[in-house]
């Protein structure tokens, strides 16, 4: 039986599907969506090759990559059980005048370590003992929506833990700009700094300007 339409009539009406849904889905959709629109697989690959899709990470695609900030993609791809951390969390705190190169988030040590296989944005995963990842966690308003952060407390205690894996100048600013923070909770920091482990460095590095 002859088709109502040609190939290329086709292919333009299952871009135009798959447009639609990345418009509703806000920038991104799944491949299992796809396919769900009647598009086999070899036809998703076949529209990234012709420049069609742009595979975003495994198994997430969009036609409007560049129309979205590194926000909105740190929100769309992190924004679930992500949590803002170390140079990030300072920057959105005030204590880092200049937005970092990379994001790092705070993550599940049990998540698939393939959702960071990303060329943009530029993300740091720092993987995290489950009972561990929700201690000291708080929200901000971030890209039009909500993303997870660590409180400055629970932050400045990691910011010290991990020190040796910050620019130098970015961690004397981040401490810095805690201790001048006048809405700072020297009570929390303290229960923090047992739980993370860093009581003596908090005391001896931070608690003598408290």
């Amino acid at each position: 039986m002859e088709s109502l339409f040609s190939r290329d009539e086709k292919k333009q009406y299952q871009l135009e599907q798959i447009n639609d849904l990345v418009e509703k889905n806000g920038g991104l959709v799944r491949t299992s969506e796809i396919e769900a629109l009647g598009v086999d697989y070899r036809r998703v690959l076949h529209f990234v090759e012709e420049g069609y899709l742009i595979r975003v990470k495994s198994g997430y695609y969009t036609t409007k990559y560049f129309e979205c900030t590194e926000d909105q993609w740190i929100q769309k791809l992190f924004g679930e059980d992500g949590i803002l951390t170390m140079e990030s969390a300072l920057f959105m705190y005030g204590y880092l005048k200049d937005r970092p190169y990379k994001w790092s988030i705070a993550i599940n040590k049990n998540t698939s370590k393939s959702r960071f296989n990303i060329d943009y944005p530029i993300v740091e995963p720092f993987y995290t003992e489950p009972e561990v990842l929700e201690i000291g966690v708080t929200e901000t308003d971030f890209a039009g929506a909500k993303m997870k952060i660590y409180t400055k407390e629970r932050l400045i205690c990691d910011v010290l833990k991990y020190q040796e894996k910050m620019d130098r100048e970015d961690f004397k600013k981040g401490v810095w700009g805690y201790i001048m923070d006048e809405k700072k909770d020297v009570v929390k920091l303290m229960e923090y700094a047992k739980e993370r482990k860093v009581l003596k460095k908090v005391q001896n590095m931070v608690g003598v300007w408290l």
